[in-house]
């Protein structure tokens, strides 16, 4: 049963079509959004890829197969566990001082880390301080990605109407396979140089291009306006406690709410976005380059999927939507795995559709306008980072690893990487079964 939520008297105002932007603007926004998610996704999970091709060779020479390669998603993990630091920063600044402000600052520190990494001297060059150096830049990534993503998804979410919300926030998600593609398309290409010259400067190549997207990204980022209710709420005393001490007194259930629910989409995005990537090279059955093609075109299906679950949660609700991804996901769990076993183009694809971009986009595509609609404006930048990015550094940051490990742990059956999927799934499953949906809502009625 939805209670029923008076508006709040801190933002002003019944009508509900003063907090919305116009329909010119909102597509600008939008794009913002979107472009702005794409590159830093790019430098993201350009490192996830790399992780599992490039920096177990580089950076983590002389060591067995297996433990560079853990290793190597170790520093993955390194990224993943700053994002709630990132979440907790920015979100604080995100909610004093707006959304627009903390896009700009995000997209210049993941570009300039990003760049760095391209340029770093191997293991062969300077020892145990190439990783050393190669953990610092990924936190500073994790960092920047932990303030993005709320950041991005909010500035949509609060410009428009609310038929409209899920289809809004979900633009900051698409950038995120849409940076993956160009990311991993750009990784292959340069795959196709010969091996040595690959692993000497080849990889190097599209991380130093982050320089480039990252000035195209605040260009657009400083055109676009901040959300209305936040310039209403800004007209306001600021409240006297940070906004996190307020989630944890005052909304420490929607907190795990919103950590929970957000489990499943990063599971689906760690198994099969990074994990499935190296595991397919690792057993040679697939050359590295057609691997990320076809993890390329997987992008490219989740974008889709996205749409389509946003699209259905702004009719039927988000909770719903997310509640059939998540079920779609425990039953498809056990035939994905099967299909990675098989060794072949036709099924590791078929796989990538399945289980990255069908459940990820059934179980992330909605979850942006969910996790806006769980709190209320002075807190909602920081409450939705942050329970966004503890759900990745759970649900994505250490699942390569621990499925690297299940996998020698299973004589090189995947079962125990199913039942590890199956399980974080249905952590999201109950989170949602125990929520309520806000889509009906406006958005001055969220306070």
């Amino acid at each position: 049963m939805t209670k029923q939520i008076t508006t709040s008297p801190d933002i002003g105002g019944s009508n509900a079509s003063a907090y919305h932007a116009s329909p010119k603007e909102l597509r600008r926004i939008q794009f913002s959004s979107f472009l702005g998610t794409a590159i830093e996704y790019y430098d993201f999970i350009l490192y996830a890829t790399a992780a599992g091709i490039v920096f177990n060779r580089v950076f983590f020479v002389g060591l067995d197969e297996h433990v560079a390669l853990i290793l190597s998603f170790a520093t993955l993990a390194a990224g993943y566990a700053a994002r709630p630091l990132g979440g907790l920063i920015f979100g604080h600044l995100g909610d004093r001082l707006g959304r627009k402000t903390i896009l700009v600052v995000t997209v210049l520190i993941m570009g300039i880390a990003s760049t760095l990494m391209g340029l770093l001297p191997t293991a062969h060059q300077i020892g145990a301080f190439a990783p050393a150096l190669l953990v610092s830049l990924r936190i500073i990534q994790g960092i920047a990605v932990g303030g993005e993503w709320g950041g991005a998804m909010l500035l949509a979410f609060e410009s428009a109407p609310r038929k409209k919300r899920g289809f809004a926030a979900a633009f900051a998600y698409m950038g995120a396979p849409a940076g993956t593609i160009i990311g991993t398309l750009a990784l292959s290409g340069f795959s196709l140089l010969p091996e040595d010259q690959f692993l000497s400067w080849g990889w190097r190549v599209p991380f130093i291009f982050s320089a480039v997207l990252m000035l195209l990204g605040l260009f657009i980022r400083m055109k676009v306006s901040e959300s209305e209710v936040f310039k209403e709420l800004a007209k306001k005393p600021a409240p006297k406690k940070v906004p996190v001490a307020e989630l944890v007194i005052n909304h420490p259930t929607k907190l795990l709410r919103a950590i929970g629910s957000g489990l499943s989409g990063q599971m689906a995005q760690g198994l099969m976005g990074a994990w499935a990537i190296a595991f397919a090279v690792q057993q040679a059955v697939l050359h590295q380059s057609e691997v990320l093609n076809l993890k390329a075109i997987g992008g490219v299906f989740t974008i889709t999927f996205v749409v389509i679950a946003a699209r259905l949660s702004d009719r039927l609700g988000r909770r719903k939507v997310l509640i059939w991804g998540n079920l779609v996901g425990i039953v498809l769990a056990f035939p994905v795995m099967w299909l990675l076993e098989m060794g072949s183009a036709m099924a590791f694809m078929l796989a990538i559709i399945l289980g990255l971009s069908l459940v990820q986009g059934f179980t992330a595509g909605p979850y942006g306008a969910y996790a806006g609609e769980l709190f209320p404006t002075h807190v909602r930048y920081s409450g939705a980072s942050i329970g966004y990015q503890f759900a990745a550094l759970l649900g994505a940051g250490f699942t390569p690893m621990m499925a690297t490990a299940l996998v020698a742990a299973g004589g090189g059956s995947l079962y125990l990487v199913a039942i590890l999927w199956i399980s974080f799934t249905a952590v999201s499953l109950v989170s949602l079964l125990f929520s309520q949906d806000a889509s009906k809502r406006e958005i001055h009625e969220l306070n």
